[in-house]
């Protein structure tokens, strides 16, 4: 391992070490094993944010070593989606990882992650229907497919995800679990800017007036939230939520729903955990977000 990777100054300055395939990945983590660390992931999509430094905050908190994956991964956008502009900045992210704390960056690349020949998917039923699942066919076999693979290639003692993608954690959850995949998978809350937004790359293609109006994604699911623990009925109050986005300024809504927080079976009536799920479109940006409700007492 170089000093790059080990010195904390090191880290700072230029970034900690950065590896692109399986096998360097796999070396280090075997080093690490054989002096007794425990091993933590944090994979993301790379155009990092607070959201993204808080993950590797709490990878701190449970393992010795971080690892963290930037790789944009081609098989969960559709044909329409932003695969080619979503925002590629290895160098800054990099530095933020290390400023986070993080010891090693993986950046594979496609080839590294999907070599010639590839033909598996993973696809996980039940938690993966509607919602996102809908609104966006086959996201989630590319989620489950490239997490999967992450997982067996660092093989960590523990993974962490944000919960802003709530119904993605639950895929990530079931996928682990259903193969048997040793590793624990932890959610971390969402962070949010100071009016509320959910953090989010995507955020950053928000125009100045779309995003004095994006918190209200947020207030209006909080809203929601507030009134079913309040004892009103979880249809008017989504058909109520409906209504106000629209008069705030969204232009679409793929959905905006309670579901069970475990389950994801769709409740009319709230008597244990639950969230109000939301996507909606500023433009063409979509955003999504969670709240919780029903847990009060």
């Amino acid at each position: 391992m170089t000093t790059e990777a080990t010195s904390g100054a090191g880290r700072h300055a230029r970034g900690p070490h950065t590896v692109s395939t399986v096998a360097d990945l796999r070396a280090q983590v075997q080093a690490w094993r054989g002096e007794g660390l425990r091993v933590a992931l944090v994979p993301t999509m790379g155009a990092l944010h607070e959201g993204h430094m808080s993950l590797i905050r709490r990878a701190k908190m449970l393992a010795d070593r971080v690892v963290v994956s930037v790789f944009v991964n081609p098989t969960q956008f559709g044909p329409n989606e932003d695969f080619g502009r979503y925002p590629r900045q290895l160098e800054q992210d990099r530095f933020k990882i290390g400023m986070a704390g993080g010891h090693l960056v993986y950046a594979p690349t496609v080839e590294e992650m999907y070599p010639a020949g590839f033909a598996t998917t993973i696809s996980v039923s039940g938690v993966s229907s509607g919602l996102c699942g809908d609104a966006r066919p086959g996201h989630f076999d590319g989620v489950a497919t490239v997490v999967c693979k992450l997982l067996l290639q660092a093989l960590p003692d523990v993974a962490i995800f944000g919960e802003k993608d709530w119904q993605q954690l639950a895929v990530i959850r079931r996928m682990a679990t259903d193969l048997n995949v040793p590793v624990s998978i932890e959610g971390a809350p969402i962070v949010r800017e100071m009016d509320g937004l959910a953090m989010s790359s995507r955020n950053a293609y928000l125009t100045d007036d779309e995003r004095a109006v994006a918190n209200h994604l947020y207030k209006t699911l909080k809203q929601i939230a507030d009134d079913i623990d309040e004892g009103v009925d979880v249809g008017q109050a989504c058909a109520w939520g409906m209504g106000e986005l629209g008069r705030k300024g969204f232009a679409a809504v793929d959905y905006l729903e309670v579901r069970d927080a475990e389950t994801l079976e769709p409740v009319d009536t709230v008597t244990r955990p639950a969230r109000v799920l939301a996507a909606a479109f500023l433009g063409k940006t979509r955003l999504i977000d969670n709240v919780a409700c029903g847990v009060k007492g």
